[in-house]
């Protein structure tokens, strides 16, 4: 089973990609833009060939270079885990003959207005939608809409370039603040709870299942510094509310003809209880989410993914034994972190529900908490009672505290 794998080193959760695929019997040939000597040293270690591209998102000259790279040798599989790369591995695969998505499935889990069309053609729910190239036509669309409606680009990923807004002035800052976007998606704000569904398919078939709550909303937690963002796991997947959640979820998959891999989708839980979609992409969910999964059913979704990928199987773990939360923390002040503060309280309190910490140590420069969730690092909890993980992890939201002066 000979695999290529796009950007096996970055973002920092591709090593653990590779491994899985070692793990299960494939040979692992990695495509990125960085020289061998740059990757991480178990990727290295890992990796059966590596072929070295000028800048791995541009497609022509990548798939130039893939073929030659690879004439006389035969490739099974082409995969990615970074969302900015999913096309470039359905474009080989069109172009080799690879086993796998084609572009045509692809972009309906690439381009956001292609999405919503879709979804929406399968009789789901979908906020309305318009998409724009212009201010005249983000305005247009606003006045079809209404306020408050949700500008976000077209193929982006995550919460980047994405703004709620109020009102016609805002409508304008918003639009300056997005000029560098080509494509943009005006759309309805569904006003609710926010969750995620994610799964690993086997030819379309979710063969293991994950929700997570978002708390709060991402929109939220990228506007307020202060915040300390929470996405939990959940243990209990049959309530009524989460039920319609999932039964969505795997309409969406159907409708947007998933083959095998991952997928992240987002959903939304109004006050009447009806259910709405989000959006959806072809790969895992960031922020260390995978993570979150291994900890709520003890067990590795990065080999199963490659299990899946590789041999059309699955034989990991799915049965949930915890609510799993992770607490992103954002220092106060600026520069380099100085002490924290309320950490071995917090350990002395919750020491057995702990999973993982990984804070900036003292003398680290803070990071740009509006570029990256994980902000300044991060505590991972868990518990098999809901109030009792969502308890935790609210006192190390509130209680454990970095300082940067």
């Amino acid at each position: 089973m000979n695999v290529v794998f796009l950007a096996p080193n970055y973002p920092a959760e591709m090593p653990h990609y590779v491994r899985g695929l070692a793990t299960v019997g494939a040979r692992v040939w990695g495509v990125g833009d960085g020289p061998l000597g740059s990757l991480r040293p178990d990727v290295r270690q890992l990796l059966d060939d590596y072929l070295q591209v000028p800048r791995l998102l541009d497609e022509d000259d990548v798939i130039a270079r893939v073929h030659a790279w690879l004439r006389g040798r035969s490739v099974d599989r082409i995969e990615t885990q970074w969302e900015p790369t999913v096309l470039l591995a359905a474009r080989l695969r069109e172009h080799l003959g690879v086993m796998g998505m084609l572009p045509g499935t692809v972009i309906g889990f690439r381009d956001k207005a292609v999405m919503k069309e879709r979804v929406a053609a399968a009789g789901l729910r979908v906020p309305h939608a318009f998409r724009a190239t212009t201010t005249a036509q983000a305005r247009a669309a606003a006045e079809r809409i209404g306020f408050p409606l949700i500008v976000k680009p077209i193929a982006g990923a995550g919460s980047a370039d994405t703004y709620r807004v109020d009102d016609a002035p805002e409508l304008e800052r918003v639009l300056a603040l997005t000029r560098h976007v080509e494509e943009v998606s005006v759309e309805e704000f569904v006003d609710g709870l926010e969750f995620t569904y994610d799964t690993i398919c086997v030819d379309g078939q979710p063969v293991f299942e994950n929700v997570a709550q978002y708390l709060p909303r991402p929109l939220e937690a990228r506007t307020v510094e202060s915040i300390s963002p929470i996405i939990a796991t959940v243990r209990d997947l049959t309530p009524p509310h989460i039920q319609r959640g999932i039964q969505l979820g795997r309409q969406v998959l159907k409708a947007l003809g998933m083959g095998t891999g991952f997928t992240h989708m987002e959903w939304y839980l109004k006050a009447s209880g009806e259910v709405v979609f989000g959006e959806i992409g072809c790969r895992p969910g960031g922020a260390h989410l995978a993570d979150q999964m291994n900890f709520t059913c003890d067990t590795d979704v990065f080999r199963e993914w490659a299990r899946a990928v590789c041999w059309s199987d699955f034989d990991g773990r799915t049965e949930r034994l915890y609510n799993c939360a992770i607490v992103f923390k954002r220092a106060k002040g600026q520069g380099a972190i100085t002490r924290i503060e309320g950490l071995d309280a917090f350990r002395q309190r919750h020491g057995r529900w702990i999973c993982w910490e990984n804070l900036l140590p003292v003398g680290a420069k803070r990071r740009n908490w509006k570029m990256t969730l994980v902000s300044d690092g991060f505590i991972i909890v868990r518990h098999p009672n809901w109030g009792d993980a969502l308890a935790i992890a609210n006192d190390a939201a509130n209680n454990v505290h970095l300082i940067a002066g």
